[in-house]
């Protein structure tokens, strides 16, 4: 009896240890995916995530806009928005991120593929991404599948789109809803600044400070160029013979391709390699009004009676004209 009592007791130890082991095992599995989901790998730390963690803000106090310390190259957009809107109401801001869709740029490893663009879009206060179910249904077919990501949680009036394809997102639609004054004491009617910042193609800064394989490689001394070793990964070591006697090798990754060959005096500064980049950033300051509906009625109260006026002024012209046609057949 107590043999039995004492194999029953082990076999649900042992039932429990390994239930044990499942569990751990699970555990373990859930944390190495959360960890791969919470720990993104570093291609993921790139625009928008870095602006945000880095500024408070994506504008700066001389009016740049932060994107522009990883895309140096400079290219126009253009934006369209209402000249004037009315309080609670839905409309559409479009950024333009034009560029010709032939281009490829560089990638990171190398080789060649399409531009990818983005966007963002600084709304004055209140102003915000339009509810689901406040955006029309014609607009919805213009906004599409886009992407709208907020600033941050405080800054709901600032939003980034991108990258996306640049070759399905030549124009970003944003379906925007303005404030209403009666609901919020902090907003007023009157006219606001918009600020938008669009991209195209990869940035020629990482945001460690670091040049990326998108712009061109340039001597960091002065000498003659001994000898170009090619890279089975890609890319070049080319070494340079200082006139102290010294050597220096240069690294030129994969994308840039070389403009000099050995032999070639080179000056601390001077290009190596040609500029690879097609893309560019250009932003845009445009005004929209948060129009009164009070305001309008009155401008409307207005017309109507400048013209009832006019309207009366020739009628009464008309009446003197008669009266003095009708004294002058009297005489």
């Amino acid at each position: 009896m107590k043999t039995s009592i004492l194999q029953s007791c082990l076999r649900a130890v042992a039932a429990w240890m390994n239930l044990s082991k499942r569990l751990a095992v699970a555990i373990a599995a859930a944390f190495m995916l959360l960890s791969g989901i919470v720990a993104m790998p570093e291609s993921a730390q790139a625009y928008p995530f870095w602006a945000q963690e880095n500024y408070e803000a994506p504008r700066e106090a001389t009016g740049r806009i932060v994107c522009a310390n990883c895309h140096l190259a400079e290219k126009p957009i253009n934006v369209e928005v209402p000249q004037s809107v009315k309080p609670d109401s839905v409309f559409k801001a479009v950024v333009k991120v034009p560029y010709d869709l032939d281009t490829q740029q560089v990638l990171g490893d190398g080789s060649k593929g399409g531009l990818n663009v983005g966007a963002v879009l600084m709304l004055p206060e209140g102003f915000k991404l339009a509810p689901s179910d406040r955006i029309p249904e014609e607009l919805k077919e213009e906004v599409g599948s886009t992407y709208f990501l907020p600033y941050s949680e405080e800054q709901d009036n600032i939003l980034l789109v991108g990258p996306v394809p640049g070759e399905q997102y030549q124009e970003i639609v944003f379906p925007i809803l303005s404030p209403d004054p009666a609901q919020d004491r902090n907003i007023n009617f009157g006219k606001y600044a918009v600020h938008v910042g669009g991209n195209r193609g990869r940035g020629q800064v990482y945001p460690t400070g670091q040049n990326s394989n998108n712009v061109a490689v340039k001597s960091t001394v002065s000498g003659t160029i001994t000898s170009i070793s090619a890279l089975d990964a890609g890319g070049y070591d080319v070494t340079v013979a200082t006139e102290d006697g010294g050597s220096e090798m240069i690294s030129v990754p994969a994308g840039p391709e070389l403009i000099v060959g050995e032999g070639d005096a080179v000056t601390a500064g001077s290009v190596l390699t040609t500029d690879p980049n097609v893309g560019g950033f250009g932003q845009a300051d445009v005004e929209i009004v948060l129009q009164s509906p009070g305001r309008i009625k009155g401008l409307m109260a207005f017309f109507a009676a400048v013209i009832l006026t006019q309207i009366m002024l020739v009628l009464k012209k008309k009446q003197v004209e008669k009266v003095q046609a009708a004294e002058g057949l009297s005489l």
